[in-house]
């Protein structure tokens, strides 16, 4: 069992947790995730490591309560514990001084991309940075991609904060003001990646996306995670999980993504029911004890 260290909220329903675990931070490197249940026969969930130290040993997850599994995961706090912690799984990224590189994380995805900004940084590269989120809230660790990043700009769908737009159209704004680009890292909602990879398309540039299937194992033995990359079927959580956005084929990932559905919004309202249950309980409890 690993215990949380420091969780705190840091967007709606987007809660960065600090969790003891010194042999995955002694060997974890940009790019690479875990997997985690939070309980005994708990669903296993896939997430990226956001940040490390390994002389404290810590690591960092930044987790958005979607499902069931991350609702539940969200309403622990520092002191509690998480029932196994696996990792760190995944190839690492393939980090180089390409010239110029952007790093694109779009909601969440934005936890992926820094460690990999990081890395980008320090092997020497300018790093640009485009981040995005539906509203001002929901744009997140921006001060952290601006003390590792030349220039950060956080984009918002309803112009709340940042640039008025998507992400894609902050980055076609960029190639079409001259700038010279290297290489591409976006991260984010599949829809997302897949309109990046076509922005770059056209002008050749290098670009590498973090996919994210259906996994359960993390040793691609459960066959859960199989995606198409240049027609081949690959295993994301062994032979990834970034790939050459250009091979990707997205139409087919989304198809899977979508595969357990109907059980994953099953699953969310029963979690949803039973907080119903224990919070009219405590309601109940609060009154009873108020009459008394």
């Amino acid at each position: 069992m690993n215990k949380i260290l420091e969780a705190k909220f840091i967007g709606p329903d987007i809660k960065l947790f600090k969790i003891d675990a010194p042999k995955i931070a002694l060997k974890q490197k940009a790019g690479q995730f875990i997997i985690l249940r939070i309980a005994e026969n708990g669903e296993r969930i896939p997430l990226t490591i956001a940040d490390s130290h390994k002389e404290e040993g810590w690591i960092t997850l930044i987790v958005q309560g979607i499902g069931a599994t991350t609702k539940a995961l969200n309403q622990l706090e520092a002191g509690d514990f998480v029932r196994d912690l696996v990792g760190p799984l995944g190839q690492a990224s393939h980090i180089e001084n390409f010239g110029t590189a952007v790093s694109i994380g779009g909601g969440v995805g934005t936890a992926i991309a820094y460690p990999t900004a990081k890395a980008l940084k320090a092997a020497g590269n300018k790093v640009i940075s485009i981040i995005g989120g539906r509203s001002k809230q929901h744009v997140i660790l921006e001060n952290e991609l601006a003390a590792t990043s030349d220039e950060v700009y956080p984009c918002t769908d309803d112009g709340s904060y940042g640039f008025h737009g998507f992400v894609t159209q902050k980055l076609q704004q960029l190639l079409d003001s001259g700038e010279k680009i290297d290489f591409v890292l976006a991260i984010g909602p599949i829809p997302m990646m897949s309109a990046v990879a076509e922005v770059t398309r056209p002008h050749g540039i290098k670009t590498v996306v973090s996919l994210n299937p259906v996994m359960v194992d993390g040793t691609g033995m459960c066959g859960g995670c199989r995606a198409y990359v240049d027609g081949k079927q690959v295993f994301v959580c062994v032979d990834g999980p970034e790939f050459d956005a250009h091979q990707v084929d997205f139409k087919i990932l989304q198809q899977r993504n979508r595969t357990y559905g109907i059980q994953e919004q099953a699953a969310l309202e029963a979690h949803m029911c039973n907080i119903d249950v224990v919070y009219n309980e405590e309601l109940k409890n609060k009154k009873i004890a108020e009459s008394i």
